[in-house]
């Protein structure tokens, strides 16, 4: 039973920024569990390295992509389509920052952000409707999950301001294209991830242990976390789930001094 629910063998899978980070590791959990899984990123070498790693688990697929401006959009979906025939689960998680001093800060920080972490979601989920609709049922509907963050739920006190704000949007555009598209058996949801050793949180990544002593469970997340996270919303187990964005922090936004904790860490460090 537990097999059946949760199982997303030979699922066709397409991870944004998945060549490090965040994003390979759910694309590394997606590969073990059977998943036929495509990767995008930037950099051409970081994603073929990636993809060649992964595929000693099973099949993983890297293409060198920039979906920060329609033309990347674009391209990705004319790969896609020339790969595969439908597509399961869209799983957003590129994204991008820029901090500078609220005085300080430029246009074009706030439009480099806002341009890769919502309006290239948007519109590539629009652009990829015909193929995850290609093959989706009730029983069985396509997933779309947004990868959003904590900082768009209630946790907003450093100098990213676009950052917080996109991540916000991400939220609200995850609800209001749940309802949208589920009468096309598109089922939209979102994660909201705390924090994680990537490039973008050097602090988890560098300092776990200092960071990790004020999660209420006392470490950073790992790829179980987040890729089990995933695979819940990518599977029948959350057919009845649509809209919601599920905060994975170990609990750092439940606590009402959070937001305070964070600011003090810098010191610490």
């Amino acid at each position: 039973m537990i097999e059946e629910i949760f199982n997303v063998k030979d699922k066709v899978v397409l991870v944004t920024g998945g060549s490090k980070g965040i994003g390979r590791m759910i694309a590394e959990v997606f590969v073990k569990s059977g998943s036929k899984v495509y990767i995008t990123a930037r950099h051409g070498d970081v994603v073929a390295k990636t993809a060649e790693e992964l595929s000693e688990y099973g099949y993983c697929v890297g293409i060198q992509n920039d979906l920060s401006s329609m033309e990347g959009v674009d391209h990705l979906v004319r790969e896609i389509n020339s790969y595969e025939s439908h597509l399961d689960v869209l799983i957003n998680n590129a994204a991008t920052g820029w901090h500078e001093e609220f005085e300080s800060f430029p246009e074009k920080g706030w439009d480099k952000t806002f341009n890769l972490n919502l309006k290239s979601v948007f519109f590539l989920i629009q652009k990829l409707v015909p193929l995850m609709e290609a093959n989706a049922t009730k029983d069985d509907p396509s997933k779309v999950i947004n990868i959003a963050s904590i900082d768009g739920v209630g946790i907003a006190d450093y100098d990213s301001y676009p950052y917080t704000a996109s991540k916000a949007g991400l939220i609200h555009l995850t609800r209001s294209l749940g309802k949208v598209l589920v009468e096309k058996n598109i089922y939209v949801n979102g994660i909201a991830p705390g924090a994680f050793p990537t490039d973008m949180n050097e602090m988890a990544r560098d300092n776990p242990q200092v960071l990790g002593a004020f999660v209420p469970n006392y470490r950073v997340g790992n790829k179980e976390d987040i890729g089990g996270s995933c695979i819940y919303l990518a599977s029948k187990a959350s057919n009845y789930v649509i809209g919601e964005t599920i905060v994975v922090d170990g609990g750092w936004t439940s606590v009402a001094y959070g937001g305070m904790m964070s600011r003090h860490l810098k010191e610490e460090i």
